[in-house]
């Protein structure tokens, strides 16, 4: 067995090393470009990945900064101590133990570009075998470089606490008469099914239908994180097909609109009594003992914004009232929610709302067999797939990716922080 046939029986990781210290790369141009990628993670032109990374220049400036400054906090906590404050120290370890959620996957990264970089140059050399390898080894390099951005991604982005926590998911019919009462059934089997693939709870706290024609329905989402994942559905879902009454076969166009408000059971809204006026009156729908003979149904309107919610699912005028004070305070929840995230972020448009956006964010047509979400111009060829909730996620994660990109862009919480001196 000769040199290089005892290289390629040996790990990927061990390849590479050895290429390079036995001089079958040229090795001042690798150690150039390695240097390169440990001081500044821009990639060789030609590279797969130059010009195409999630995180822009700045975003690495900012990066470098901070590895610099956790860089410093470590030396100021293995030196000398003994003259430092307790709350000096537990500020610096707490300092220390946060950048470190970031600066350990940036480092990590950094070392992927190296290697990315070794491995594209072996992609000269003259052997076919180890062009091959290095082929082989570069992809999966690849693909822990997008892994290791999206983990520096998620760790720099703002929490918002509301993600974690269950949602009330609205579903009402919009334009287009029966079809569109039609549309807001299958959507909310699409949600049912979903939720079965999840895990997770639902509870219909309000419904307005007639057989498979549903105007309206209000449910309750239990689960870890399911408004973190539905939030992006709220909007105008818009349907395009022919409807079974059809007798011509033309196309008709319908919407729903759905409103994902976070579950506000863990948060403290105060709704004074003297703020909301109660009306009750008669259930309508099919008959029964208490369907339009007794004053089970509860409107409540909370009188300083104007929120109006009604419930006539219970038998109960109790539990009707006690479903509505749910449904009012999410909805109160998520207004004082968007005016912040308005004050916040007023320079620019949200992907998530409240659910009363104007614009249609995902059209659902049936003759191309396709699903298009206008927000990220994203489509899909499998409208079965979406309408039994087997696909919706792969939809779901394109929004969440855009959605974190956007946050990643409009950051500045780290421009308090001094560049290392040159």
């Amino acid at each position: 067995m000769n040199a290089l046939q005892a290289l390629r029986t040996r790990p990927m990781r061990a390849l590479v090393r050895d290429v390079r210290l036995s001089g079958l790369l040229n090795t001042g141009m690798t150690q150039r470009y390695a240097t390169t990628a440990q001081s500044k993670p821009a990639l060789p032109p030609g590279s797969e990945l130059a010009g195409k990374s999630n995180l822009t220049a700045k975003i690495h400036e900012k990066l470098k900064i901070m590895q610099y400054k956790h860089n410093k906090i470590m030396e100021q906590m293995t030196g000398d101590i003994s003259g430092m404050e307790r709350e000096d120290m537990a500020r610096l370890a707490k300092e220390q133990s946060s950048m470190g959620m970031i600066v350990v996957p940036y480092e990590h990264l950094l070392k992927l570009y190296s290697e990315l970089i070794e491995l594209e140059q072996m992609m000269s050399a003259d052997d076919p075998d180890l062009r091959r390898l290095a082929r082989e080894e570069r992809q999966e390099v690849l693909e822990n470089v997008v892994t290791a951005e999206n983990d520096i991604i998620n760790a720099l982005l703002p929490k918002d606490s509301a993600e974690s926590a269950g949602a009330i998911l609205e579903i009402r019919a919009g334009t287009g008469g029966d079809e569109a009462s039609i549309f807001c059934g299958d959507l909310l089997h699409m949600y049912e099914k979903y939720a079965q693939l999840r895990k997770w709870k639902l509870e219909t706290m309000s419904m307005d239908s007639e057989g498979d024609k549903i105007k309206e329905i209000v449910l309750k989402v239990s689960g870890r994180g399911v408004f973190g994942v539905l939030m992006f559905e709220s909007g105008v879902h818009r349907v395009q097909r022919v409807p079974a009454t059809e007798t011509q076969g033309r196309v008709h166009t319908s919407t729903a609109t759905v409103a994902v408000l976070p579950h506000a059971a863990n948060v403290n809204i105060v709704i004074k009594e003297s703020d909301l006026r109660i009306d009750v009156f008669r259930a309508s729908g099919k008959g029964g003992q208490h369907v339009n003979t007794t004053d089970s149904a509860v409107r409540i309107t909370h009188i300083p914004t104007g929120i109006s919610v009604e419930n006539q699912q219970e038998r109960s005028q109790i539990q009707n009232r006690e479903r509505a004070m749910q449904v009012l305070r999410a909805r109160m929840y998520e207004r004082e929610r968007s005016r912040l995230d308005l004050e916040r972020r007023a320079s620019r448009n949200k992907l998530i709302g409240s659910g009363d956006r104007s614009e249609k964010c995902r059209t659902y047509n049936y003759a191309q067999n396709r699903v298009t979400d206008h927000r990220i111009n994203f489509s899909m060829f499998n409208i079965e797939g979406m309408m039994n909730g087997t696909a919706l996620q792969i939809v779901i994660d394109q929004l969440r990716i855009q959605h974190d990109l956007d946050e990643l862009a409009s950051m500045d919480n780290f421009d308090d922080i001094s560049p290392p001196n040159q």
